[in-house]
């Protein structure tokens, strides 16, 4: 019997040699990781790194935290989670579409939120104030304390040791004084892949969180078809593809959902369009190129710029300012303050790799640290047993 003969590490980085746009990033001339170890045989490094974080215990967590809703307020509202998921998909689909390097794009989309708190930012902006004395709390450098400290996946060494492209990119956000040494002067723009990463995150938001605020009632559609252009946009092509059917449905939710896909839809192809646009037109020709380049090449056109704005304007007004959704933020900070100052006093309720984290980081951060990793459920049961 002959050995099959696999789709191997090789045979894939000889692949986007000659697939891959000259601006994409080639994992064959990754910096590696901080400790060495030998590569895979058959995975690119960033499929290692993708999958090293799609089985991290925090990447489960993510499940139970807040994007908007808290986790207990419904079966269907997105989760941090189900938020990466779909990061996930947008960015695929355009780093596909613009020949880049997809694996990249998996991988800080799945990772890109893993270092957010419980009640999502009402809880960063919880543990920013409780830390302030002490460093604050921002959750883009928290995504880099938990894939290089706080997740624990061998003896060998703490972390999940990722390559050194994903970590860097994952601080795309970090102001300048805010930058690890380790990484040198920051670039004047992230990889292509971050780019379009950056981009699937806002893409991903705007039309969930309509989605999700139709859903629940927070607005109605005729609120949001008299402030959104894009909304109108997107049901004038539902119109089109099927025709007669928005007036006479009885079912809101296929009705809501249709013209959701079909903003996303929108929204998508303008960002691969435009995009395509600005990476043939700069003649950039590497990837340090577009690290060095003045100009950010992803986005979306002018038009679309304007709508996106139009619409995030209004879910800033009409779903994050509501009434419930500031109760709630509320909550988180009572419940964050209670916790903090209960395992400040009592550090023994935490468990016992934390207890000796403190030693290492000081007592606030190591506090900080376990509860940053806290679900909303958790963090809720918890302060129910300690406060």
């Amino acid at each position: 019997m002959t050995t099959p003969k696999l789709f191997d590490r090789a045979a894939k980085e000889a692949r986007e040699a000659t697939h891959l746009a000259p601006y994409a990033m080639q994992s064959c001339a990754s910096l590696g990781r901080v400790h060495q170890q030998n590569m895979d045989p058959l995975r690119t490094v960033w499929e290692r790194d993708r999958d090293r974080i799609t089985h991290s215990m925090a990447f489960r967590r993510l499940r139970h935290k807040a994007q908007v809703f808290v986790s207990w307020e419904g079966d269907h509202n997105r989760t941090r989670l189900s938020h990466s998921l779909e990061v996930c998909q947008v960015a695929r689909s355009v780093g596909n579409a613009l020949y880049v390097n997809e694996a990249l794009c998996e991988a800080l989309a799945l990772c890109h939120d893993i270092g957010h708190p419980p009640f999502g930012h009402r809880g960063e902006w919880a543990l920013d104030r409780l830390m302030a004395k002490h460093g604050g709390f921002r959750h883009n450098a928290q995504v880099l304390r938990v894939v290089d400290l706080l997740e624990r996946r061998t003896p060998l060494h703490p972390g999940l040791n990722l390559s050194r492209e994903v970590r860097e990119s994952l601080l795309k956000h970090e102001k300048t004084e805010d930058w690890p040494a380790e990484f040198g002067a920051p670039p004047k723009q992230p990889c292509i892949e971050a780019q379009i990463v950056d981009h699937a995150d806002s893409t991903a938001y705007n039309a969930h969180d309509v989605d999700d605020g139709l859903r629940t009632g927070i607005f109605s559609e005729e609120t949001l078809a008299a402030s959104s252009s894009l909304w109108r946009r997107a049901k004038e092509s539902v119109e089109r593809s099927c025709p007669g059917f928005l007036d006479a449905t009885a079912d809101l939710a296929l009705r809501n959902r249709r013209v959701v896909n079909d903003m996303l839809r929108i929204s998508i192809e303008d960002l691969m369009n435009f995009s395509a646009c600005q990476l043939q037109d700069s003649g950039l020709t590497s990837a340090d190129e577009v690290k060095a380049s003045d100009l950010y090449l992803v986005g979306n056109s002018k038009e679309l710029r304007g709508e996106v704005g139009e619409l995030e304007r209004f879910l800033h007004k009409n779903f994050y300012k509501h009434p419930h959704l500031l109760a709630t933020e509320q909550r988180a900070s009572e419940t964050l303050d209670e916790l903090f100052a209960a395992l400040l006093s009592q550090p023994h309720e935490m468990p016992v790799w934390y207890q000796a984290w403190r030693d290492e980081v000081g007592h606030e951060r190591a506090t900080c640290d376990y509860l940053a990793g806290m679900t909303d459920s958790f963090a809720d049961s918890e302060r129910r047993r300690l406060c």
